[in-house]
Order: C-alpha cells, then sequence, then structure tokens
C-alpha cells in the first residue's frame, strides 16, 4: 500500500482550479477529493527512486472553501489519523476579494518539539498556531517564500548525524549535501515540522531559490564560480540541488495551463524513470543559463506578482556582469508593462533586496568597480577576495541592473494606467525595513516601496544588527560616498530613504491589498507567558487608500 512521505502542499489556486503536491512511498495513482465534488487525479512520477505527483484540481467555485481530502490508490492518507489540525481547505478566491500576500525568507528547520531551539520560535509554525486556532479568522491567500527554504551547507545537527552514517564526511563536502538523497532530507526535515506541513497543506505557496539553497554566495562571480567547478564535488552538488529545486519549489509554481504547455513536465511523466532526462536538464541549465526559465508570474485578482530569479540567471563576466541575462530582463520588462490599468498593485519578488543601507549600496558599487579592474589588476584581486568575505552581491553589486530595474519600476508605475503601488519583495540580510525611492525628478504615479522581511526562522548574529543599524545612520551615508569616490563610482539615479524598521526577530510580513488600497503588517514569533509562542504584530501601517 502507498504510503505518503511528504506533502500535501497547496500549491497554486485561483477562482477555478488547484495543484496539490505530494510524495508517496512508491508507484501511485495520487486523488485529491473536495468536500464540493472537485476534484484530480495523476500518476506518480519517479525520480532518483522518488515518487511524486502534482494533483490538478478543477471543478471549484470561485468565492468558496472547500475541505479536501488526498487519496492514494483510493486509500486515504491526508489528513492525518487523529491530526489535531483543522482540515485542510482549498479556498478559491474572486477577481473582487482583497488579497492577503505573506512573505519571508530564511528558514532553518525547526528542532523537534523535544529540544530548544537555538534561534527562538519559527515564524512559519506560529503562524500555523494562529490559524488553526481560528481557522474563519484571517489568514494569507498566499505565502511568498524568497528563498533559502533549505540549506544545503548549513545542515542540522541531527542531518550531520545522518550524513556521517552515509558517507566520509571528512571528504568534501564534508557536512554539506552532496546528492540528491541528501537533499529529500533537507526537505523531510523542514516539511514534516507538523505546524509546517499542515500550514502548506492550507496555504497556497510560491517559492523562489536563493544561495543556500545551493551554496552560500551561489554565482557571486566568474572567478567563484570557476573555483567551484575546479572541484570534484560541485557538479553532482548543483545538478542535485537544481533537480530537487525543480521537483519540490518550481513544479508547484506554474499554473495548470503553464504545466500543460511544459514539455519537459510531460516528458517526466511520460517516463518510468525521469532520473536521467532531469539530470540532463539540469546539466543544461548550468552549462546554459538562458535554456531555463525559473522566474515565473501569478496574477491574483488584480495583484501581479512576478518571482524573479536572481540566482542562477546571472551574467558573471566582469566586464558584461548583470541581475539579469538579456532574456530575463526582457522577459520582467514585458511582463510589468503589459496590458497597463490591468493590475492595481505590482509585486516583484527578488531574493535580494533592491534598496539597502546607503554604506552597504555603495561599497557593493565600489567592489564591482574594482573587480572590473578599474584600479589595476591588484585591486580586482582584492576586490575579489572582500566580495567573497563580505557578501556584496546584491542588486548593487550589480550597477547597471539596479538601474535598469529603477528605471522599470519607474515606467510600469506611471501614467493613466499606473498601478497604486510597485511593491519589491525582499528577504536575505536576516531583518526587515521598509525603503522607499526618490527621483530627482517628477517620480512615478504609485508608491514604491522596498520590504524586506527575514528571517523565518534563522540566527541574527550581533554583528548583523550593529552593522545594519550603523549603515542606516548618516555617518554612514557619508562614509558610503567616500568608499564609492575611491571607486570613481557615480551616484545611482535615485535616491532613497529608509521609512520602517530596521526589525530583528524570526518574522513575517503580511500585505493587504484590496482594490487600490494597500496595508502593511509586520508580525513576529515570540514565546509567550505560557511557555509557547505566538506571532506578535509589531508595525502597521497604510501604504495607499482607495
Amino acid at each position: 500500500m502507498a504510503g505518503l512521505r511528504l506533502g500535501p502542499l497547496l500549491r497554486y489556486a485561483d477562482g477555478s482550479s488547484a495543484t496539490v503536491w505530494v510524495e508517496a512511498s512508491r508507484p501511485c495513482t495520487a486523488e485529491v477529493r473536495c468536500a464540493d465534488g472537485a476534484r484530480g487525479t495523476a500518476r506518480t512520477f519517479q525520480v532518483a527512486g522518488h515518487h511524486y505527483a502534482l494533483v490538478p484540481v478543477s471543478g471549484l467555485t470561485a468565492g468558496t472553501a472547500t475541505e479536501y481530502e488526498v487519496f492514494l490508490d483510493g486509500t486515504r492518507v491526508w489528513p492525518l489519523p487523529d491530526s489535531p489540525y483543522p482540515p485542510s481547505v482549498i479556498r478559491a478566491g474572486t477577481t473582487g476579494d482583497a488579497v492577503r500576500v505573506a512573505f519571508g525568507s530564511c528558514r532553518w528547520a525547526a528542532p523537534p518539539a523535544d529540544e530548544k531551539d537555538p534561534v527562538g520560535p519559527d515564524a512559519l509554525d506560529t503562524l500555523a498556531a494562529r490559524i488553526a486556532a481560528d481557522p474563519t479568522a484571517e489568514r494569507p491567500d498566499v505565502l511568498l517564500l524568497l528563498g533559502d527554504q533549505v540549506y544545503a551547507d548549513e545542515v542540522s545537527r541531527a542531518t550531520q548525524r545522518w550524513l556521517a552514517a552515509r558517507r566520509d564526511l571528512s571528504e568534501p563536502p564534508g557536512r554539506e549535501v552532496a546528492d540528491y538523497e541528501e537533499y529529500t532530507r533537507l526537505y523531510y526535515e523542514s516539511w514534516l515540522d507538523p505546524e509546517v506541513r499542515w500550514l502548506l497543506s492550507t496555504v497556497p505557496s510560491c517559492m523562489i531559490f536563493d544561495d543556500h539553497d545551493v551554496i552560500d554566495d551561489w554565482n557571486t562571480s566568474a572567478a567563484w564560480l570557476a573555483d567551484m567547478r575546479a572541484t570534484d564535488w560541485w557538479r553532482e552538488r548543483l545538478l542535485s540541488g537544481l533537480m530537487s529545486y525543480w521537483v519540490h519549489q518550481h513544479l508547484g509554481n506554474l499554473s495548470p495551463a503553464e504545466l500543460a504547455a511544459d514539455a519537459l513536465y510531460a516528458a517526466v511523466r511520460d517516463t518510468p524513470d525521469a532520473t536521467d532526462l532531469l539530470r540532463a536538464f539540469a546539466a543544461k541549465a548550468d552549462a546554459d543559463p538562458t535554456s531555463v526559465r525559473w522566474s515565473y508570474r501569478r496574477d491574483f485578482g488584480r495583484v501581479r506578482l512576478l518571482m524573479v530569479d536572481t540566482r542562477a540567471a546571472r551574467v558573471l563576466d566582469e566586464q558584461a556582469r548583470s541581475m539579469l541575462a538579456p532574456g530575463e530582463a526582457e522577459w520582467l520588462r514585458a511582463q510589468a508593462l503589459y496590458e497597463p490599468g490591468s493590475y492595481d498593485h505590482l509585486l516583484i519578488g527578488t531574493s535580494l533586496p533592491w534598496l539597502l543601507p546607503h554604506l552597504v549600496h555603495d561599497a557593493e558599487g565600489w567592489n564591482a568597480a574594482l573587480c572590473r579592474g578599474e584600479k589595476g589588476e591588484r585591486w580586482a584581486r582584492f576586490g575579489e577576495k572582500v566580495r567573497r568575505a563580505a557578501d556584496l552581491e546584491h542588486w548593487a553589486a550589480f550597477p547597471g541592473s539596479f538601474d535598469a530595474l529603477a528605471a522599470l519600476i519607474a515606467e510600469a508605475g506611471s501614467g493613466d494606467g499606473a498601478p497604486a503601488t510597485v511593491c519589491v519583495l525582499s528577504g536575505d540580510v536576516h531583518h526587515a525595513y521598509v525603503a522607499e525611492p526618490v527621483w530627482p525628478s517628477a517620480g512615478p504615479d504609485a508608491r514604491v516601496v522596498q520590504l524586506t522581511c527575514s528571517p523565518v526562522h534563522n540566527s541574527i548574529p550581533l554583528s548583523i544588527r550593529l552593522g545594519f543599524r550603523f549603515g542606516w545612520s548618516g555617518f554612514a551615508r557619508f562614509l558610503g560616498r567616500r568608499i564609492a569616490g575611491h571607486g570613481r563610482v557615480p551616484r545611482p539615479p535615485i535616491d532613497w530613504r529608509r521609512t520602517g524598521g530596521p526589525w530583528f526577530g524570526n518574522q513575517l510580513m503580511t500585505l493587504t491589498l484590496n482594490g487600490r488600497s494597500a496595508r502593511l503588517r509586520l508580525d513576529q514569533a515570540r514565546v509567550d507567558g505560557r511557555g509557547g509562542a505566538r506571532l506578535t504584530t509589531v508595525e502597521e501601517s497604510v501604504l495607499t487608500t482607495t
């Protein structure tokens, strides 16, 4: 009899259809049955001895919420027996509904319930507890996970013990994952957390990778990539990372129509064992990043989300560095400008913040100038060392891309059909803040904000707390301009100011978008007085009104 190894994850949901992702213990038919009669089935496909299905559910009624169950070969496997959680539901939205978008990034798997959590309560666990306590209360319509869903290079002690039973940890990559099977361990550890498992079964999710999903500073520079390719373990790590990302995260980002048109997905489903097929796909993606698009678009009524790949799509040539390859930049532009007036809010999801503290921004621009040889070969070598040591690889480290994004946002946010807001949603930097750009002349009609929120569950060293508090100061801004001057770095085409934060903690931001109004809330996971944990609202603000 087939068993449910992982999932279900409710991924896509609109007014009439949805997709539900599962991993089973053996080949079988996965079925989703909804209380209102909507349903869907899919045969599992196989990768590296694991069996997965993405079940398309059709027949949903817009504006309703329906409970669902999961069956494998006709046997009910979800909800779990004696589950303490409410039934999982699929909510079919309508165009006129308010849309609640929760987002964050950087999540270490929570330790077992009987162990002390060294980094404090998990924001996803506490979000699950809040929703489960009152299933009829407000909840997110979608959860955006903006990178570092798993940490291939920073594994738990339990996973280290599991790795040690598999192989010699004195050999590279040591206490990091090495292959596809080890990646599956990370997803089990993260998504079998009881609270998170239930949460992901009942709140739709959109995901994009960041560096730790593969390795810290992934694709930071051409020199870095050459050093990694010179090792004997990197190729297996990268291919396994891309394969497991495609299976566990990327597939669920796509709509049923996109899945139906996806040639790779069709081929994977049609072959008895898709391991070699998917491995060849990953190898091609490594050799030619333009052969695959990880970025995607999702529309929630009159809210448009553009989730952007800022890792695999980079151009690393020092003389032509770009956060996005030309084709990727053209895609982003086309999606942002498609049918002006058809959306009220534009959300640009990028794991890496666009607007940073001015000191960090200027340091990254200076470093980019050194690395491309503006001060000679000796300074270029020094710049590469600093880049890797200080993680200088955000949008500011790709000055042309920073400027192009500023221009695109201004264009998308201007004119008769301009949206009410353009929100750049990011994580990565282990704190939260709000920043707003200022154009030198007339700016866009839309309100533009950088909304940064991380971590969901991770450490926040004192150095980060002190460094980012200082980084936003006036003196730090003066210091940054002096550093930029050394590299002959011109001023950016826009200025910006911090209008909220910094906030430190395990946290989530939520945007509530209703018509042309937008409200922002920041919740932090904190220990309560009864030995448990709960989400506490620490900031609420209005971005725009109707």
